[in-house]
């Protein structure tokens, strides 16, 4: 892996840029790799809840999320 792509990694989660040194990975039956910044997006990952509902992730929407019928 180069130095160039390995630096470019965002937290899955609360999409927070993650320095090449540091940071968690988890690796899905599927093949995929998630990131995670801290122990706490990878415990509010485990639990699948929404980034989009938690303000201080950067995923957050504010007015709240629009579902389709």
């Amino acid at each position: 892996m180069s130095k160039a792509a390995a630096s470019l990694r965002n937290c899955f989660f609360c999409g927070k840029h993650i320095p090449t040194d540091a940071g968690m990975m988890l690796i899905k039956n599927d093949g995929s790799i998630q990131w995670t910044c801290s122990p706490k997006c990878k415990k509010n990952l485990r639990l699948k809840r929404d980034p989009r509902k938690l303000k201080w992730t950067r995923k957050y929407v504010k007015g709240g999320i629009k579902v389709k019928k």
